[in-house]
């Protein structure tokens, strides 16, 4: 048995899975701190369908924890970024680009260095160690807690950014930890520096953050291992959480979306998340999330790593509706997780598209007498707005005129009637408001590769083989079944202007989770 558990910006969701069969499934108030909403969720679950925590094979969990700390720019870590570039890069320095608020509040440190290299692997300097131990030990003058290394070019070519990471480590010491951007992101400089500088700054609390998830589930004497879910649908341990704060950061919608594709059996679809706070509309190919190819923004921070191509929207079950009955706006604002206590049919006095929904007969919670009163027209025109603005988004995600199904998931899904405008049926699968929680529970283990290569005539059949290789073997050394293991995505993209036929190859790798049988239990 496995247990996922989803954690919302209203609701945290826990599901008891038996392989692919649903055994129970509750939701609970997300609380501020979040972690005591896992432990009331996992008190529900029990109570609703009494388990042995010695048959608990494994807990994966997606989190809003990291996400939400440098949303709101808190609990960040004193921060170094250390590039490798000079005598090039030296016009862009980093954090360049950064929202101020963000650079003041990791404190952040920007430090130039030679090195580098070109997309063939070529040094552009030659690293300096001296020049190393100067900024690091600036660094310590300063009370950096954290540095974030970044070299031109490094997922092409590595050495520099180890070799800086063990001169750095020797001068700070080994509780300093040190992030590698070539470990992080994909080929854009920019981009790639500022995830990175991102993971750093949350590794502190990445440790506490896990510490705590792994507290809450042992407090219910499951002794099972704890998996985080990623941003591209598959899961990381404890260990690489910690090391990799950032990769959680869309697990909430992609979680969704692999829930999705098990409960309607679609491979290929848009998946509709509706929760409590906001809408995302992805879309699914052969059962997993389509990346973003170009630069995702977080909290105003251009990145390149491996992210969801979602497109959100503030429409929830808690979003407020203002305005004129026969032209109301629901959204962006929401009561978030206090929506039973300012909701109208849990007695508050806010009126929630939730209150609207109770109004219209299409949900049946809360007290529907406290809204019976609602115009009729106000109603009405409120849940026409969600449907359009909902058809909107999903007429933005697509990319060819072809017809393409929707699936709606998430508690909120209610909100949308069977038929959107323009766009079609709407399928609503059974369990449809646990989604998300399933979707951390059947996820499986991944490796990628995404690097430029030098591909020489006649070659091009021998480097697609290695790149695929590599995506396998990262896979099965994160904990993948070997015997499971497949590629589930292959791009190459010839790059005209760099010399050497240089090609860029992206390759994903997807197997079952290696789960080893519960001591006293059955797997």
């Amino acid at each position: 048995m496995r247990i996922g558990i989803d954690v919302g910006g209203t609701n945290t969701d826990a599901v008891l899975m038996d392989g692919d069969r649903l055994l129970g499934a509750v939701k609970a108030a997300t609380t501020a701190d979040v972690t005591s909403g896992i432990v009331t969720a996992l008190d529900a679950l029990q109570a609703q369908h009494p388990f042995e925590p010695g048959d608990v094979a494994a807990v994966m969990i997606g989190t809003t924890h990291f996400i939400n700390a440098l949303v709101e720019a808190r609990r960040l870590a004193p921060t170094a970024a250390l590039r490798l570039g000079l005598p090039a890069t030296a016009s862009l320095p980093p954090m360049v680009d950064w929202p101020e608020r963000l650079v003041s509040a990791i404190s952040g440190r920007a430090y130039l260095a030679h090195g580098g290299h070109e997309f063939d692997g070529r040094p552009i300097s030659a690293l300096d160690p001296d020049e190393l131990r100067r900024h690091a030990a600036d660094m310590a003058a300063h009370g950096v807690r954290s540095v974030a290394i970044s070299s031109v070019f490094s997922p092409v070519n590595t050495e520099f950014e180890l070799r800086a990471a063990e001169i750095v480590a020797a001068e700070l010491g080994a509780d300093v930890p040190i992030s590698l951007s070539h470990e992080i992101g994909r080929v854009g400089l920019l981009e790639r520096e500022n995830a990175t500088i991102i993971n750093a700054a949350l590794r502190e609390l990445a440790a506490g953050i896990v510490d705590g998830l792994a507290a809450s589930i042992a407090g219910h004497g499951i002794g099972a291992p704890l998996y985080l879910s990623q941003n591209d649908g598959t899961l990381m341990d404890v260990g690489y959480a910690r090391r990799y704060p950032v990769a959680t950061f869309a697990s909430g919608p992609t979680n969704s979306m692999r829930g999705a594709t098990v409960l309607s059996g679609l491979g290929t679809c848009a998946v509709v998340d509706i929760g409590g706070t906001t809408t995302d509309v992805g879309v699914l190919t052969a059962g997993f999330p389509r990346e973003a190819t170009v630069e995702v923004s977080v909290a105003g921070i251009r990145t390149n790593f491996r992210m969801p191509d979602v497109l959100s929207v503030g429409i929830g079950g808690g979003s407020l509706v203002t305005g004129p009955h026969d032209a109301p706006v629901v959204g962006p604002e929401s009561v978030g997780y206090r929506l039973t206590d300012q909701a109208l049919v849990f007695g508050g006095d806010v009126l929630t598209a939730t209150d609207v929904a109770v109004a219209a007969g299409r949900a049946d919670i809360g007290d529907a007498g406290r809204v019976a009163g609602l115009p009729r027209d106000l109603v009405a025109a409120t849940l026409e707005r969600i449907a359009a603005n909902v058809a909107d988004v999903v007429d933005r995600m697509r990319v060819t005129a072809d017809p393409l199904p929707v699936v709606a998931v998430g508690g909120g899904s209610i909100l949308l009637p069977e038929e959107l405008p323009g766009i079609g049926a709407v399928h609503r699968p059974e369990n449809f408001a646990v989604a998300n929680a399933i979707g951390a529970a059947i996820a499986q283990v991944g490796g990628e590769v995404d690097r430029v290569f030098a591909i020489e005539p006649g070659q091009r059949d021998a480097v697609a083989d290695e790149a695929r290789q590599e995506a396998v073997d990262r896979a099965v050394v994160a904990g993948a079944d070997p015997a499971t293991v497949s590629i589930v995505d292959f791009d190459e993209v010839p790059i005209p202007y760099l010399p050497g036929n240089a090609t860029r190859i992206r390759c994903k790798a997807v197997g079952d989770l290696r789960i080893e049988t519960p001591v006293g239990g059955r797997a």
